[in-house]
């Protein structure tokens, strides 16, 4: 998995979720793991795994189920 590749899948997927389009950064983190934070002062955390072979479909439901248990 590429970082331009989530940043992508999640820009979308939050989308869906009604967040708009917030800032998003993206940090790659040990065992296929990336942080993802969105929002500006004190951003939401997100931990997606993700590595080769990932679909966006199983990126999507991580970011789903963890925004949506905020």
């Amino acid at each position: 998995m590429q970082l331009e590749d989530l940043e992508r899948i999640a820009k979308l997927a939050l989308r869906e979720l009604g967040a708009g389009n917030p800032p998003i950064r993206i940090v790659a983190e040990p065992a296929e793991r990336w942080r993802l934070e969105v929002g500006g002062q004190e951003p939401l955390t997100m931990t997606i795994r993700a590595g080769s072979g990932t679909t966006p479909q199983f990126i999507r439901e991580q970011i789903f189920n963890q925004f949506g248990a905020r």
